[in-house]
């Protein structure tokens, strides 16, 4: 299944670190940017949850709250969090049902080998709950800033 621009977002109701819990119907009334990563502390995962921990201030200016989901571990983000100051919901998806939900559990390969992981997404979704803007295939430099974009174009 993949998540369909102006239809109803998947919820989302998974823990997070901290010890606490995120759900979409508890951020109603909120934009909600949720992004899809593959694994806690490797480059290109600590590199965007760096740029979105350096832009919050103004994505919440916008009125938009940040949501990272990975298959790691709770116990997991929590370091990764404390390790990179990251002021954001890390969740964890560790039985990948939100993963397949979203559409971001994927065919991969590399170094001439195949292997299932989450493919870096993002999904803006507006305080309505409804899908506005999907970014599969994430390239993070300068990411951040168009997701900035979309969530202040929401109004």
């Amino acid at each position: 299944m993949t998540v369909e621009i102006g239809q109803p977002a998947p919820e989302v109701a998974l823990p997070t670190d901290g010890g606490g819990r995120v759900s979409l119907a508890d951020l109603k009334g909120k934009a909600v940017v949720l992004y899809f990563y593959p694994k806690d502390d490797t480059s290109g995962c600590t590199k965007e949850a760096i740029a979105f921990k350096d832009s919050l201030a103004d994505f919440e200016a916008a009125g938009a709250v940040i949501v990272g989901v990975s298959k790691d571990p709770v116990a997991k983000h929590d370091k990764f969090k404390a390790k990179y100051e990251l002021p954001f919901t890390l969740a964890s998806d560790a039985e990948g049902d939100v993963c397949e939900r979203y559409g971001v559990w994927k065919e991969k390969s590399m170094y001439g080998k195949t292997y299932m992981g989450i493919e870096r997404t993002t999904v803006l979704i507006d305080a309505a709950g409804i899908v506005r803007q999907v970014w599969p295939k994430v390239k993070v430099p300068g990411h951040a800033d168009k997701v900035l974009e979309a969530v202040r174009a929401l109004g």
